[in-house]
């Protein structure tokens, strides 16, 4: 991947590099092959010439001492004397040649030791013929033991030699190799017939040894002839079939059959030495026949070789400078033209695209044709590739300015469909207000509750969509308003309302024109809290002035967030992106961004020590202030509002917590959410139908919070009903002397939010341990 984002210029040296390390490589697979066969001639005339008569005096040698030593003489006689002679004399020779410095280039680190383990060999051979002279041995196997171990090291530095590339060379070397190693088990067939000979007698051990080094004898060398190319194969062939060769089968079969201490032997031992002899020295003419005709089988190799060395290192070097060349100038033009192609895109993309988009947005026309001039590179392949551009920003530019278009006619769409939802919604909650101040049943009076709820979440979905479309919603405050009203009021739109703990705000008022956005912005975050946390946990929500403004903390007990999903959403709040209609999955969060940042509100999410998320609401302080104004008695009319009216005695019976609890919410909704873009002044009474004849004539007209809110108290509505089973009814003074304040009222209702709550807690976990596996 980075070599694919990587410059030309990087790309064609790469190239250039690339091409001359391809030469060099296949000037140097030829060179290793013309210096493998440097150094497999220097290998075969400074090792393996010299090590060949070796191996043939130690054979000769073995033979002799064997008989020696079968016939149980103790004194060296000439011949093998001279023989040893002739052994150390090719020893001599090939000590000396493993000192030469061509062979110490040629050969490898394996072959050296291959080499210098013979040098061992022999060096054990000297004290091995001086255990023989001094008769300390006199089995054949234990006399020909040392010679047989420097035999094998010799064949082992034969299979280190390096071998030629071409396979079928290589291959009919491994195979005379192995035809010469057929012939040292017949010479050490020969060796154990002449002790035996010199013994005049067969014994146990010794036939089971013949039988063995016949058998492998006549193994391998079946196997080496068969692999043997048909011209060395007709070679070996005659020599098979030759009289000796024949004789010595024939003389074998004999001594195989023969039982042994039952006579002397079936064979002549003169017969048997010319025999053996002879098919030996034919065996070595043949070898050595093959091997010369393997050597003229090299020589067009070797002639091969040095022609490709000189194609591969003359010609391919010459190809490659053109090459460097060719490459060079053409990047130059090539660098040169694409320059001009990206400073042409680069002006698109950052002059002319920005400002036709600008424009448009703006509602100016845009001419194309005039915005993205052509651009000309020539008729070559930079020029068709200018071509191609030209038409890509004649369309890219036509593309912004269509999607320029379709942005603002989405945005107007959005806020279209939102006001007319929002116009309707507010004469749905108008039609449910007269519903519910006519209606007595305390039950049809709680669904139609449950419905002006639901009603009031619509709106502020409503209003989602004004806050997505870019404009502002039209629900506006004149005056302040209570902090804890407001609050309330974003209760109010929130489903689950019920499982919020209000904990005390502090007498402080939040500026009017920031009400509407905060209850909206509240609401949100609240209502997340409740939908992301179980059912029977509750939220939290206090508040409290600080060094620079106002907090609001809402706090669930959820499973919380991941510390990277919180990184995204606080990024995503405190930066908030365009809005596109694809990426609508937490369209919340926008909200809640768009909100923030109409009136500088820092929203800030956390993990709570409890496990779930905490949500910091920071107000600046332009936005609250002090509430230092004195309340005035519940009975005294307050700045041009009408007097607060008495209020019904409840029954004897209390109403359930249920329904005090959404009677009284439903209260604190109304609130903030009846006609807030009304002045208080001109808020007129809201009236009701008369009551039936024999009901209390007392007329709640209006009620308004202490900042001056209208306010409808539902609870009077259930006093016709209440009544019935009232024992008696509490004249006016009666009321105004037993009415209770606000606080005396919100302390009551938090006291029965408690209790609910706590009672639900006991009922789950008694249904849990009810539970199969629980305790009963």
């Amino acid at each position: 991947m980075r070599f694919r984002n990587a410059s030309v210029r990087s790309k064609i040296t790469a190239l250039i590099v690339s091409l001359t390390l391809l030469w060099a490589f296949a000037a140097w697979v030829t060179l290793r092959e013309g210096v493998n066969l440097i150094g497999a001639a220097a290998v075969d005339a400074q090792l393996v010439e010299p090590s060949e008569p070796l191996l043939v005096e130690l054979q000769r040698e073995r033979r002799q001492t064997i008989a020696r030593v079968g016939g149980g003489a103790r004194i060296v006689d000439k011949a093998l004397r001279d023989q040893r002679a002739r052994t150390d004399a090719a020893r001599a020779e090939f000590t000396t040649s493993l000192d030469s410095s061509s062979l110490a280039l040629a050969a490898d680190d394996a072959l050296i030791a291959r080499a210098r383990d013979v040098l061992d060999e022999l060096t054990k051979l000297d004290t091995a013929r001086k255990a023989i002279d001094a008769g300390r041995g006199s089995a054949s196997q234990a006399v020909a033991t040392p010679y047989n171990d420097v035999i094998d090291s010799l064949y082992r530095m034969y299979d280190s030699v390096a071998a030629f590339d071409d396979k079928e060379i290589a291959k009919d070397g491994r195979t005379l190799s192995e035809i010469s190693r057929s012939r040292e088990w017949l010479a050490r067939e020969d060796a154990l017939m002449a002790g035996v000979f010199a013994r005049g007698v067969f014994t146990g051990d010794s036939h089971a040894e013949f039988i063995s080094t016949a058998g492998i004898f006549r193994h391998t060398l079946a196997e080496a002839m068969s692999k043997l190319p048909k011209e060395d194969w007709t070679a070996f062939d005659r020599w098979t079939k030759s009289a000796h060769a024949t004789r010595v089968r024939a003389m074998e079969q004999q001594l195989i059959q023969h039982e042994s201490g039952t006579g002397p032997l079936p064979v002549d031992a003169e017969e048997w030495r010319k025999a053996t002899e002879s098919t030996l020295t034919d065996m070595q003419a043949a070898t050595l026949a093959a091997g010369d005709r393997l050597a003229e089988r090299i020589v067009p190799i070797a002639v091969g070789v040095v022609i490709r060395l000189l194609l591969a290192g003359g010609l391919g070097l010459l190809a490659v400078i053109a090459s460097i060349v060719l490459s060079i100038t053409t990047t130059r033009q090539l660098l040169a033209q694409l320059k001009k192609l990206r400073d042409a895109a680069h002006e698109l993309s950052d002059e002319r695209l920005p400002n036709v988009v600008d424009r448009i947005g703006h509602g100016e026309v845009v001419d194309v044709s005039k915005e993205v001039p052509d651009l000309d590179f020539g008729d070559d392949e930079i020029g068709q590739v200018g071509q191609a551009f030209n038409s890509v920003q004649h369309t890219a530019v036509s593309v912004a300015a269509e999607q320029a278009e379709l942005r603002r006619s989405i945005r107007d769409i959005l806020l279209s469909l939102a006001r007319r939802t929002q116009g309707l919604v507010q004469r749905q909650l108008t039609v449910l207000d007269v519903m519910e101040r006519r209606e007595t049943d305390p039950e049809e009076l709680k669904e139609l509750f449950r419905l002006d709820h639901l009603a009031i979440r619509m709106r502020r979905n409503a209003e989602n969509l004004i806050v997505l479309s870019g404009s502002s919603p039209a629900r506006t405050w004149r005056r302040s308003v209570p902090m804890v009203d407001v609050v309330r009021g974003a209760l109010a739109e929130v489903e689950d309302y019920t499982r919020v703990t209000l904990m005390p705000m502090g007498e402080v008022v939040l500026v009017g024109r920031a009400v509407g956005d905060v209850i909206h912005l509240l609401a949100e975050v609240i209502e997340n809290a409740v939908s992301f946390s179980p059912p029977y946990t509750s939220v939290q929500v206090s508040g409290q002035l600080v060094a620079n403004g106002y907090v609001i903390e809402i706090e669930d007990r959820g499973l919380g967030m991941k510390p990277e999903d919180l990184d995204a959403a606080n990024e995503r709040i405190a930066d908030p992106p365009e809005f596109r209609i694809t990426g609508t999955a937490r369209l919340g969060l926008y909200v809640v961004s768009r909100l923030a940042e109409r009136h500088g509100i820092q929203v800030v999410l956390k993990s709570s020590p409890y496990g779930g998320t905490t949500v910091v609401v920071l107000l600046p302080p332009e936005l609250v202030e002090q509430d230092e104004a004195p309340k005035p008695p519940d009975d005294v009319p307050r700045a041009g509002l009408p007097r607060r009216p008495t209020a019904v005695a409840t029954a004897t019976r209390p109403a359930s917590a249920e329904n005090v609890r959404t009677l009284n919410v439903a209260s604190s909704r109304r609130a903030l959410t009846l006609r807030p873009d009304v002045p208080q002044e001109q808020a007129a009474p809201v009236t009701r139908e008369p009551e039936p004849e024999g009901e209390s004539d007392v007329k709640p007209a209006a009620e308004f919070t202490p900042s001056g809110l209208p306010l409808r108290v539902p609870q009077a509505n259930l006093a016709p009903a209440l009544r019935e089973e009232a024992p008696a009814v509490q004249t006016s003074d009666e009321e105004d002397d037993d009415a209770r304040s606000p606080e005396e009222i919100r302390a009551m209702m938090g006291s029965l939010q408690s209790g609910t709550r706590l009672g639900r807690t006991e009922a789950a976990k008694l249904v849990e341990d009810q539970q199969p596996g629980g305790s009963t």
